[in-house]
């Protein structure tokens, strides 16, 4: 049988859980997902994983935060006017916010409080501080020419 290495493509169906077994991913509802390893398409861990896999081979693989989306960081959580916000929607918890920080780059921050006169807004990755459980199949290798 062959053995995934560098510069194949591969077909994987994968599962993402979190520390307390919540599903935060994975390919049920699209389909498989096909990369090439070794152009950084996926986590490292997993691309190690991956490698010397053959078709049919299950394995599990834990990336730990750090690795991940990295730690939840308190100083992304902010509280916000709502007379800053756009008037055309009245805020909602979950709803989705842009804003551009300091240096020039853009944030997206989730509502998680709405106040008479503040909201409170998260920018943290929604997996920030979550170990993430990959479960993972190979499917299939297309060999690199």
């Amino acid at each position: 049988m062959t053995n995934a290495k560098q510069g194949d493509t591969v077909v994987i169906d994968y599962t993402v859980r979190t520390g307390d077994g919540r599903v935060v991913g994975g390919t049920e509802q699209a389909g498989p997902q096909t990369l090439t390893l070794g152009k950084a398409e996926i986590f490292p861990a997993i691309e190690a994983a991956l490698e010397g896999m053959e078709v049919g081979a299950e394995k599990a693989v834990t990336i730990e935060s750090a690795n991940a989306f990295g730690p939840r960081r308190e100083e992304m959580v902010v509280q916000l006017p709502r007379d800053q916000l756009p008037q055309d929607q009245p805020p909602q918890p979950g709803m989705t916010l842009s804003a551009k920080q300091q240096d020039g780059t853009t944030v997206n921050l989730v509502i998680t409080e709405v106040g008479e006169k503040n909201i409170t807004a998260d920018g943290n990755h929604p997996l920030a501080g979550e170990d993430l459980h990959f479960g993972l199949t190979l499917v299939e290798i297309k060999e690199a020419a």
